[in-house]
């Protein structure tokens, strides 16, 4: 999420240049919740008496997350400046499919799916049953696809989307 706020008059020369693009704006006690989408969605916070039509300044806290933040404000700002975005390194590929599978498993489980089912419609019906279920690996890597899943909806995602940092 990229916190925005009016810029003070001294601190830019140039003109104000309107933020298009602004979807589904929603109130809160914090400002406005909005989607910006100019080639990458960005989850906007424009602070209490903010309008998108002014010069905007953006806030980064100082703290254990400034350098993901100033990432996300690098990928929005070249996105509304039509520049190629550099890809979120929060994630690898690898990752991302990962995650995908694991909602698509705990979603199809919340809805009645067996491990089973689940299996089959990720892996085909001859892989399934080219091995006995009980003992079968796809068996265990479904059941942990859903638990890790179930994990991700219950908050976890949160963890996921930061920087891991270094000791």
């Amino acid at each position: 999420m990229v916190t925005l706020m009016a810029s003070p008059d001294f601190l830019s020369s140039e003109p104000p240049t309107a933020l298009a693009g602004i979807d589904v704006q929603r109130d809160s006690p914090q400002g406005a919740h909005a989607v910006h989408d100019s080639g990458i969605a960005t989850q906007l916070l424009l602070l209490p008496g903010t309008a998108a039509s002014r010069s905007l300044t953006a806030l980064i806290p100082l703290d254990s997350h400034t350098l993901g933040r100033v990432e996300a404000l690098v990928r929005f700002w070249r996105s509304c400046h039509r520049r190629p975005v550099p890809p979120d390194t929060r994630m690898t590929i690898q990752q991302r499919s990962r995650l995908r599978l694991m909602l698509q498993a705990s979603d199809g489980r919340t809805n009645g799916a067996s491990y089973r089912e689940i299996a089959t419609a990720f892996y085909g019906t001859g892989r399934v049953a080219s091995d006995p279920w009980k003992t079968s690996s796809l068996r265990d890597t479904v059941i942990g696809l859903v638990k890790s899943g179930g994990a991700m909806i219950a908050g976890g995602y949160l963890q996921m989307l930061r920087h891991r940092r270094r000791s």
